[in-house]
């Protein structure tokens, strides 16, 4: 099989890349070679930016491909390129999407494909589905032979899952107080990205994905409570955690409240069984406890990758020094 990854040194398309390489894909990236990642051993790499579509077309050269799959595009212009690049030069193109773009919050729990697309408030998440509906009509009029791929919350060992990334253990470590939206018992599922790739690499070539679309997720439940308590033990401490109304967090921070009212801030959990029908054996094997071990493991490997935002510590003191005034007032 021969594939090209648009993208392919990423948080998630690292782990994809690694196995699709490890099962004998021939595999080419796309990309500007400017990731901190290594480039996998045994890809072949094409040195251009996607986002300059004739550098991108020239770099290509008459290269086809049994499979293309993006992992950068995040608008419906984006796909624009994307389809002038590839009409007539791959059997199947796969893009990544987001789990983000179903109902927000959700009618019903686990969330199955069927779902509708409605984020009324995260622009990124109405833009992936921006993407899937011209996907959806370039299939319809010219029988483009897509297939999407949703991922929900996935993080590999580079990628501390909580928001502020290092700066949130840094202040566990310090005995500060960590902010967690809500009460803290909204349930949530993170996925390693190895696990992710098992997955997707199964869907490469497959006929039967094309015109479908999977969400690829682990299925353990946690709070929120328990996924910064697990950070915690990995670090060796007891953290102090504050519970904040999402609503105040986000008139503080409207990006960090964005990405809690467009998505976090709700019991989120999905239904795998339809990408379990298609790929038998996906089966997610990294538990949170053991992926905390190896985020801790990466971030002390380097004080180097230890970096704090000391932006985001203000921002911190300030929501929770809003809140305990709320608190004393009342």
């Amino acid at each position: 099989m021969k594939a090209l990854f648009i993208g392919g040194t990423g948080n998630i398309s690292s782990a994809c890349s690694k196995l699709a390489l490890d099962r004998g894909v021939e595999l080419y990236l796309l990309n500007r070679g400017q990731s901190l990642r290594p480039l996998p051993e045994g890809a072949r790499v094409i040195n251009a930016d996607i986002r300059d579509p004739n550098a991108a077309r020239e770099a290509l050269g008459s290269l086809r491909f049994d499979v293309v799959a993006d992992f950068i595009a995040f608008t419906p212009q984006h796909i624009e390129t994307d389809l002038q690049l590839f009409r007539g030069r791959t059997g199947q193109y796969i893009f990544i999407s987001s789990a983000s773009a179903y109902q927000t919050p959700p009618a019903t729990l686990p969330v199955t494909e069927a779902a509708i697309l409605d984020n009324p408030v995260w622009q990124y998440s109405r833009d992936k589905a921006a993407c899937e509906e011209r996907l959806l009509r370039a299939y319809r009029e010219e029988k483009f032979p897509f297939t999407i791929v949703r991922p929900s919350h996935t993080y590999s060992e580079v990628y501390v899952p909580v928001h502020g990334n290092w700066t949130t253990i840094d202040r566990m470590l310090r005995g500060l107080p960590v902010v967690v939206h809500g009460d803290g018992t909204s349930l949530w599922t993170l996925t390693h990205s190895s696990d992710f790739a098992k997955g997707f690499v199964g869907l490469l070539g497959s006929s039967r994905a094309i015109g479908e679309a999977y969400h690829i997720t682990s299925d353990e439940w946690l709070t929120w409570n328990q996924i910064h308590e697990i950070l915690a033990a990995a670090v060796g401490v007891q953290p102090r955690l504050v519970h904040v109304p999402s609503d105040l967090i986000a008139a503080y921070d409207p990006i960090w409240g964005e990405s809690l009212l467009g998505d976090k801030a709700h019991s989120f959990i999905l239904d795998n069984s339809k990408i379990k029908r298609v790929v038998p054996d996906f089966v997610c094997t990294t538990p949170f406890s053991r992926g905390a071990e190896e985020i801790i493991a990466w971030h002390r490997a380097d004080p180097a990758r230890q970096k704090v935002d000391e932006n985001f510590n203000a921002i911190c003191e300030r929501i929770l020094s809003a809140y305990a005034k709320a608190w004393h007032e009342k």
